[in-house]
């Protein structure tokens, strides 16, 4: 009996070893060794939460309702198939979800949302400092949410009330408080012994109450106790500021340690994004960030404009996962249109590998984000098309790259623009 007991635990070391060395032998590594030079470029466009779900049985999602005569072309010259951010079943933030498409394993780069909004709007995160996103909330007078973004309230009121919260005095930290958009803020507080281990205080819920910050281990209590004193007196600040008369936070984070783009695959990338967020995700991984305008017709402009700046160029479009949270089946119908009908032009540029794809899907028919597979468009002279005629999550089920990690999309457009050596003899 001693001996099988042996037996079985050296199995299970061995199976321990083999995989700590794939793990180390991590995709990064063998881009590093096979990746290559030449004058081909790639496209990504993300359009935010793409993927949706039917309202009713047997009927179509958002995809499948809008008129795509321009994707639906490229499908019939490309591949295509269903992406997973993450893994099977986990829903992801848009944090993980885009790391994923720039072939970084989300699962093992864990960033905070507080850095990338940071980020975003251009504020330098230093050593000492834990950053967190904010939200503009609306508690009703038994203090529960009734609208978690407070009607997402104009620019201009989220700049005054930034301005009010960051007179609030917290003992040994210095605090920032940045305005970002719409009812959307950045909290940076600066001192020493911030961990970030701390709970998020928005329950991702109308009709229940703001969480209190929670330590999530010991290093963490004396962050969550400065979180705590800038909360309490916040709800003093803001409780004649109707509607956003109180705030919630998630994503605390400090500044991570992530190879760039250009070290990892040899790309010089420049991102085309509106929303600080997203800017904030391309500056992390090391792509010039471009100011590209405020519609989606100017990104894809300024695109044009600095065609022989960068090797691979990203382009992200918020509105398919804002309408599919407001729960706006038909605008999100529309914006989805409005993304096909700049397809043309952004085709002028007659680049090597053009990929449209989400980071996650957002269903109207849920109003968050869902961990349902991503449709997924890769064009290119090099691919093999499949069968695939429309671009919707029905025919992508069939497609030619299947269900696949969104960390191996990265791979493919490499691939297909030759950006790849042969790996072995």
């Amino acid at each position: 009996m001693v001996h099988r007991y042996i037996a079985i635990s050296f199995s299970v070391i061995v199976l321990t070893i083999k995989e700590e060395m794939v793990t180390d032998m991590d995709l990064h590594t063998l881009t590093r060794k096979l990746k290559r030079k030449n004058d081909t470029k790639i496209v990504l466009v993300v359009a935010d939460g793409l993927g949706g779900l039917p309202v009713e049985p047997n009927g179509k999602t958002e995809l499948e309702t809008a008129a795509t005569p321009h994707l639906d072309d490229l499908a019939c010259r490309g591949v295509t198939g269903l992406s997973i951010p993450v893994l099977p079943g986990i829903t992801p933030g848009s944090g993980p979800g885009h790391l994923g498409l720039f072939g970084y394993d989300p699962l093992q780069y864990d960033i905070g949302r507080g850095v990338l909004e940071a980020l975003g709007i251009d504020f330098q995160v230093g050593p000492e400092d834990l950053a967190v996103r904010g939200n503009f909330c609306t508690l009703d007078q038994d203090g529960l949410i009734t609208d978690r973004r407070a009607g997402r309230i104009a620019n201009e009121l989220c700049v005054r009330l930034c301005g009010k919260l960051s007179q609030i005095e917290l003992r040994d930290v210095r605090l920032f408080v940045e305005p970002v958009r719409e009812h959307r803020f950045v909290v940076v507080f600066r001192g020493e012994g911030l961990s970030d281990g701390i709970s998020d205080t928005d329950p991702q819920a109308t009709g229940a109450a703001p969480l209190s910050p929670q330590a999530g281990d010991p290093s963490s209590q004396y962050a969550a106790e400065v979180v705590a004193s800038f909360l309490q007196q916040a709800e003093e600040v803001l409780k004649e500021e109707y509607p956003a008369n109180m705030v919630t936070l998630r994503g605390f984070s400090r500044y991570p340690e992530i190879p760039e783009m250009s070290e990892v695959y040899g790309l010089r990338s420049g991102a085309f994004a509106v929303y600080p967020m997203y800017r904030g995700l391309a500056r992390l991984v090391g792509m010039t960030v471009e100011e590209a305008g405020k519609t989606l017709t100017e990104q894809v402009q300024s695109i044009q404009t600095r065609w022989d700046d960068y090797d691979f160029f990203f382009l992200h479009y918020k509105y398919t996962d804002s309408t599919g949270e407001d729960g706006n089946f038909s605008e999100k119908v529309s914006r989805i249109e409005e993304l096909d009908s700049v397809i043309p032009d952004l085709m002028k540029t007659d680049p090597q590998v053009l990929i449209v794809t989400g980071d996650h899907s957002t269903p109207s028919l849920l109003r968050s984000h869902s961990w349902h597979p991503v449709p997924t468009l890769l064009v290119s002279p090099n691919c093999r098309p499949d069968q695939v005629s429309r671009f919707e999550e029905a025919t992508c089920l069939s497609g030619g790259l299947g269900q696949f990690p969104a960390k191996y999309l990265l791979t493919l457009a490499l691939a297909h623009a030759g950006r790849l050596e042969k790996y072995g003899a």
